[in-house]
C-alpha cells in the first residue's frame, strides 16, 4: 500500500475484522468464498505491511522475498480465480453461469501465466516516494494483454452476478482502477489492491442484505404455506 507500513497494517486489521463479521452473514454454503474475500484482502495488506518493514533492512532479505512473492501470488494468481469462482458458486441463472465459467477459465489461464512468470523471471520491490513498486522482468509485450484479461476476469463477474448490489461493487472496483492507473501508474499492483481491499467491505452489505431477504422469504413461506394447505 502507499504511505507507510502503519497504513497497511491498520488497513489489514480493519479489513480482516470486517471480513470476520461478513462471514457471519453467510446463510448459504455457496457464499463462503465470496464472504471470505475481505479476509483475503486484509491478510494481503498485512503481508505488504511486513514487506514495508523488512525491505530497508538487508538482514531481512529472505523474509522480504517471502513477503514479496506471497503478496504477488495473492494479487496475480489467486484473485483472477477467486473472484469469478465466488460469483459462479452463488449464481443460479444457467446463462450467466455459462459466461462465468468462461471468465473462470480465462482467470485460470492468466493465473498459470503469472505463476510461470513468478517462477521464471525476477521481481524486485522498492520503496519509492511513499509507495512500494514491484519491478519485474515479465515479458513486456504481454503486460497489457495480461492486464486486460485480469480486469475482465476480476471485474466482469461482478456485473454479471444476479446477486443484488454486486454491480455497485463492480463499479467501485472499476473506478478505483481508473484512479490508480491515472495517478499511481507505477505502483498499480500495490495501490489498487489497497483500494480494492477497502472496497471489499461492501461485500458485508451485499450479504447482509441477501440474508435479510432470505430470512424474510422463509418467514413469508412459513406464514403462507399453512394457509395454502387449509384452502387445499
Amino acid at each position: 500500500m502507499c504511505f507507510s507500513a502503519e497504513a497497511s497494517f491498520a488497513g489489514g486489521v480493519i479489513i480482516c475484522a470486517v471480513g470476520v463479521v461478513t462471514v457471519r452473514e453467510v446463510h448459504k454454503p455457496s457464499q463462503i468464498i465470496f464472504a471470505c474475500i475481505p479476509l483475503f484482502f486484509g491478510f494481503q495488506q498485512i503481508v505488504e505491511g511486513s514487506l514495508w518493514l523488512s525491505l530497508p533492512d538487508a538482514d531481512y532479505f529472505v523474509f522480504s522475498k517471502i513477503c514479496t512473492y506471497l503478496y504477488l501470488i495473492m494479487a496475480q494468481i489467486l484473485w483472477p480465480v477467486i473472484i469469478p469462482i465466488s460469483v459462479l458458486l452463488m449464481e443460479k441463472d444457467s446463462k450467466k453461469r455459462r459466461i462465468l465459467r468462461i471468465l473462470l477459465l480465462t482467470g485460470i489461464i492468466l493465473s498459470l501465466y503469472y505463476s510461470f512468470c513468478l517462477i521464471t523471471f525476477h521481481v524486485t520491490p522498492q520503496i519509492i516516494n511513499y509507495h512500494i513498486q514491484y519491478n519485474t522482468t515479465f515479458p513486456e509485450a504481454l503486460s497489457m494483454p495480461a492486464l486486460l484479461v485480469y480486469l475482465i476476469s476480476t471485474i466482469t463477474p461482478l456485473f454479471i452476478s444476479g446477486l443484488k448490489r454486486t454491480r455497485l461493487l463492480g463499479i467501485l472496483m472499476t473506478l478505483s482502477f481508473i484512479v490508480t492507473a491515472i495517478f499511481f501508474t507505477q505502483y498499480l499492483a500495490s495501490v489498487w489492491c489497497f483500494f480494492a481491499a477497502l472496497i471489499s467491505g461492501v461485500i458485508f452489505w451485499i450479504l447482509s442484505d441477501s440474508k435479510k431477504r432470505y430470512q424474510f422469504g422463509r418467514l413469508y413461506s412459513s406464514v403462507i404455506s399453512p394457509e395454502v394447505k387449509l384452502h387445499n
